[in-house]
């Protein structure tokens, strides 16, 4: 257990640099074909992965993160990683609130090892902005 801890922190590591990078190549090979990325807005939003590799860096920028306190759970090819997200983020230039709560998902193949199949930003907020940012994102609508 504590060897797939230290690897999936590892990875959420290499997945939050890569965002701040603006690697889309990275995030790519860190996620998995099916992964979506759900933020606790009010309603709930969804981007699949084409529309994260396209908003990650450039219309949804990250420049500063820390993790708090992390939990990993391993249940057989799957681990959950929670934790207390600060970040230094912006959605289309409206800054994103600094503490959220993270929860991801990562599966490990046979072929590829582990890739990351759900993220969810946890962020009630009564706000319409937020949910209609997110909808812009969705490349699929």
């Amino acid at each position: 257990m504590a060897d797939a801890s230290l690897l999936i922190e590892a990875l959420e590591n290499r997945f939050m640099r890569a965002w701040i990078a603006g690697d889309a190549k990275e995030l790519k090979a860190l996620t998995a074909r099916d992964f979506i990325l759900i933020v606790g807005s009010k309603p709930a939003m969804i981007l699949d992965r084409n529309s994260w590799l396209e908003a990650a860096g450039k219309r949804w920028a990250c420049s500063r993160y820390r993790f708090g306190d992390i939990q990993v759970r391993r249940l057989g090819a799957v681990a959950l990683f929670s934790t207390q997200l600060e970040l230094t983020a912006s959605l289309d230039g409206a800054a994103w609130p600094e503490r959220t709560w993270l929860t991801d998902m990562w599966r490990k193949r046979r072929i590829g090892g582990w890739k990351l199949v759900h993220r969810s930003l946890s962020r009630v907020e009564d706000s319409a902005d937020l949910p209609r940012a997110v909808r812009a994102l969705q490349l699929w609508r």
